[in-house]
């Protein structure tokens, strides 16, 4: 093995460039274990005060009244049992597994983006005006099944031979029978990550130009983002 001074150690070394970009493609989920890790810290922090529950949960007559519209983001990062994120983030492992390593980080960071903010769209949509506080990060889950079972249908593939479709159709199951959950939540993710698979997971044989996998999961953004402010301003009070 032999002996190396100090100097020749360093010398032998890559450049930081070099290694960062060594450790950068080494990491081909790491916007999945981001955002997994944002979510347990985030419990972490809930589980010591419901105060601060109530403060990041989505509810529209809330955020009518107080403009507080950072809640549609906060409120997908929040949970309120073990079970509750412990579900969640094991599919959104097993899901960023599948999608993330099918495109770049940026596209999947948008692909969640877009999920989360069309399943607060749903909520404030279709959950009503009572003083319930909605959370959880089921609505974009939810939509990167949809986005997935889209994508494998696309190229072919049955989707109930995968497990995708069958869990899919489970829990839009229990979403209807199960009180308690965010119906609306739910099936906002669903729209937003199924339009969002379409495009952005489509077969090799149907390609799509490449830019339409950074401008549909825009698009889809900006539509939920619209449709909340929509909802909130005009249909808090005529709802309630």
């Amino acid at each position: 093995m032999g002996s190396h001074c100090v100097e020749c150690a360093k010398a032998s070394r890559p450049a930081a460039t070099t290694r960062v970009k060594d450790w950068n493609a080494a990491q081909p989920t790491l916007v999945t274990f981001v955002l997994i890790a944002i979510n347990v810290a985030v419990f972490a922090m809930t589980s010591v005060s419901d105060d601060l529950l109530r403060d990041l949960g989505l509810n529209r007559t809330i955020v009518h009244y107080t403009d507080e519209w950072y809640r549609i983001i906060t409120s997908g990062f929040i949970h309120f049992s073990i079970f509750h994120i412990g579900m969640n983030m094991l599919l959104l492992w097993q899901l960023g597994q599948m999608l993330e390593r099918a495109m770049s980080r940026t596209q999947f960071t948008l692909l969640y983006a877009a999920c989360l903010l069309s399943g607060s769209a749903g909520v404030l949509l279709l959950d009503g005006t009572d003083i319930t506080i909605t959370g959880g990060a089921s609505g974009a889950v939810f939509g990167l099944m949809a986005a997935a079972a889209v994508g494998l249908h696309r190229r072919g593939v049955n989707v109930f031979s995968t497990g995708i479709g069958t869990t899919l159709i489970l829990n839009l199951v229990l979403t209807f029978t199960i009180p308690g959950i965010s119906i609306g939540g739910h099936l906002g993710g669903v729209v937003g990550g199924a339009v969002c698979g379409w495009v952005m997971l489509a077969p090799h044989w149907k390609p799509m130009p490449r830019m339409a996998a950074y401008l549909v999961p825009t698009a889809v953004i900006v539509v939920a983002l619209v449709a909340s402010f929509v909802v909130i301003q005009y249909g808090a009070v005529a709802g309630g």
